[in-house]
Parts: C-alpha cells; structure tokens; sequence
C-alpha cells in the first residue's frame, strides 16, 4: 500500500474563500519538488471549483518561503535537472489564475519566494518581514521569478536589489511595488480578510476579465517566456559558480570570489 506524501500545502476553505498554507517549515517552506507538486495540485483544484472567488496564499512558521530547496538542486546536480521549470509552471498557474490571489506574508521571503508574492494580485506583508533576491550571492540570476517580478517593480529598484542581492523591509516592499501593502503584525490578518471582502463583492466573471487586462502588459506568450527564463536558470544552477555559490551557502562560508576581509 503506497503511503500519501506528508502535506506541505494545508488547504481550507471558508465563505468562498480557500487558503493554501505552506506547511514544510523544518526547510523554511523552500520550494522543493514535493511541495510545488501538491501547490499546483491545489491551485487546480481551486479554480475548477466555482464555490471558491478568491484564493489566499499564505504559510506557516516564521518565514513565508526560503526559495529553492538548494539541499534538493545540490543533490540534482549529478542528473543535470534542475526544478526550474516547475517553479514556472507554479507562477504560471498563481498569474493566470482566474481568481484574484491574495499572498499573506508574515515573514521573511527570498529568492523564489519573492516570485510568487509577485505571481499574487494583492500582497500584503508585515512591515516586520524581509525580502532579498540573494541569487547572484550564490553565483545564479533571478531568472524564473523575472517574469512576475519584474512587471511589478521599478526598474531602479529592480536594477539595485538584483545586483546588490540587498535584504529590504516591508515598507520599502510597499515602496517599489513587489507588495499591495506592509501593516503591523496584527493587522496583517484583519487587512488580508478586509481585500478578500472586497474581492467577494466583485462578479466572478468580470473579475476573470478584469485579470486578463491587467496581464495585457506581460509578454504576449507568458509560458514561452518562462520556458526561456527556466533554461537560463538552469544553465546558472550548472555552472561552475552556481555549484560553488551553493556548495559555499551549505557550508556557511564565504563563495570562493567573495573578497577577503
């Protein structure tokens, strides 16, 4: 008898509502194959489902998503997959959602983390939680997050948090647009419910239309442009610097190009 994989995404609905937690916190809810597999598993699940109008993406534990499970892509090395694609596939599905998509963060976010908080219609964080898109300190590029992060930051700050791979507050998420919305820590449930209240009010269609204007602004085939961006991805993860850079942050040192002090 084949044992069910351990849930790593908690799904709950209440008054049109469904909530998928991340629940793999002994990782920091890093984005490992299991745990997107059952992500898109309820996402799909969700919007085939026409009782559920809005759906809320938020997490357990003290951070809302680490990024990739570099334990997991380490270990993929010797196969030469890297699980890219299905970050793709998981922001993909988060953006074209037909539902609007609240993410609810009530910590720390990096890397790929940042990507489905962009992927999200609204955002809402603590002013309390941190983010910082820490690829190129390990020798790899933000790509497959590009193609949800980008369209919502300035490119100033896009330029600046790529390249410095700097950690910022909620309040400057607020500022370059990667979230809606930074309150204090307990009003950050009182402010999600507040958005979903909100969306309830709006005709389920005319919501779906309203998405499919807002996306008019991203490339004219968002799934060819994340093929691309999961390619570039994976040819960094291969490289010799993503496997130091990796190698270096498990084994908590500095990366073999970092400058000594």
């Amino acid at each position: 008898m084949t044992e069910e994989p351990d849930p790593l995404v908690r799904v709950s609905t209440t008054s049109g509502v469904t909530t998928l937690t991340l629940d793999s916190a002994h990782n920091r809810n890093a984005l490992s194959t299991p745990l997107m597999t059952q992500l898109l598993t309820a996402l799909e699940t969700a919007i085939a489902d026409d009782s559920v109008r809005a759906v809320v993406l938020s997490h357990t534990g003290p951070v809302f998503c680490s990024g990739a499970d570099l334990k997991e892509t380490a270990a993929a090395f010797d196969s030469g997959t890297v699980p890219a694609a299905m970050l793709g596939d998981v922001l993909a599905m988060i953006w074209e959602c037909p539902k609007p998509v609240v993410a609810r963060v009530a910590g720390p976010a990096r890397a790929g983390g940042l990507g489905l908080i962009a992927a999200a219609d609204i955002a809402v964080c603590s002013v309390a939680a941190t983010f910082a898109f820490t690829e190129v300190r390990i020798g790899v590029i933000p790509a497959v997050i590009s193609a949800t992060v980008l369209p919502r930051l300035s490119p100033r700050a896009a330029a600046e948090l790529y390249l410095t791979g700097e950690t910022f507050d909620g309040r400057r998420a607020e500022q370059i647009g990667l979230v809606t919305r930074a309150t204090a820590a307990d009003e950050l449930d009182s402010t999600v419910a507040a958005y979903c209240a909100a969306l309830l009010r709006g005709a389920p269609g005319a919501l779906a239309g309203a998405k499919e204007l807002l996306r008019r602004s991203a490339p004219t085939d968002f799934r060819a442009d994340l093929a691309d961006l999961s390619a570039r991805s994976t040819r960094f993860f291969r490289s010799e610097e993503g496997r130091e850079g990796i190698i270096a942050l498990r084994e908590k040192r500095p990366a073999r190009w970092v400058p000594p002090t």
